[in-house]
């Protein structure tokens, strides 16, 4: 099992529905205030799920919804089809994004299950879609060190904050337990440092600093925002 393999099927990652509709309606309010005019066009790379996506939508003048799970998007299709601002794309039909045409590019907390040659690779893709001023947005970066007790702490935190403390609890040992569990010590995720990710952002042709703030609620890890140089 790959992980692509293990997002395109109902995953115990989100212990309630609780859970998830907070982590989603969180990542899309920061999504949101990142969109810097109604007339941008927003690319979310890695979207999941997305189901406050709307709220996204709402104040860009269109929105590229991309996953690489078939599950995935066959389900945004569901939740957007009728919505002529959003468009639902698999990463092999980033092509129907016209080049040059994204104020905002982002891709958040998915740089951990791609190996690093895999999104050096994508840096030129992901340059080629922006406008001469749009940003990239790399989100939910793992610095090295970072391991899976600071994100079971980070985890209750966003559980006692959002009323789901218990589901999260017994959903720590699920997740442990489950094919999340085996993969992650299997295939591991990608850590990178701040002196690393700025130079491989550099050596792709992007301007980049770390964002003070992470996207979402896990405070142990990274944002940074890059322009085209």
């Amino acid at each position: 099992m790959s992980w692509r393999d293990y997002w395109n099927a109902d995953t115990p990652i989100y212990v309630n529905e609780r859970h998830k509709t907070l982590h989603y309606g969180l990542v899309a309010r920061d999504i949101a205030a990142l969109v810097r005019s109604p007339a941008d066009h927003v690319l979310d790379y890695g979207c999941g799920e997305a189901l406050s996506a709307g709220r996204v939508a709402a104040v860009s003048g269109r929105l590229y919804l991309c996953d690489g799970a078939p599950l995935v998007r066959a389900r945004l299709d569901g939740r957007f089809r009728g919505d002529p601002k959003v468009v639902v794309l698999a990463p092999e039909e980033l092509g129907a994004v016209p080049d040059g045409s994204l104020a905002l590019l982002v891709v958040n907390s998915l740089l951990q299950y791609l190996r690093p040659d895999e999104f050096e690779g994508l840096l030129p893709v992901w340059r080629e879609k922006l406008s001469a001023g749009g940003e990239l947005v790399l989100a939910d970066v793992i610095p090295p060190g970072t391991g899976p007790l600071a994100d079971a702490g980070a985890l209750i935190g966003f559980a006692w904050r959002g009323g789901f403390t218990g589901a999260a609890l017994a959903g720590l040992v699920r997740t442990a337990l489950s094919d999340y569990g085996r993969l992650r010590t299997e295939l591991g995720l990608t850590h990178y440092t701040e002196t690393d990710m700025l130079a491989r952002l550099k050596a792709g042709g992007f301007s980049g600093r770390r964002r003070p703030a992470n996207l979402g609620h896990n405070r142990h890890r990274m944002t940074f925002v890059a322009r085209p140089s």
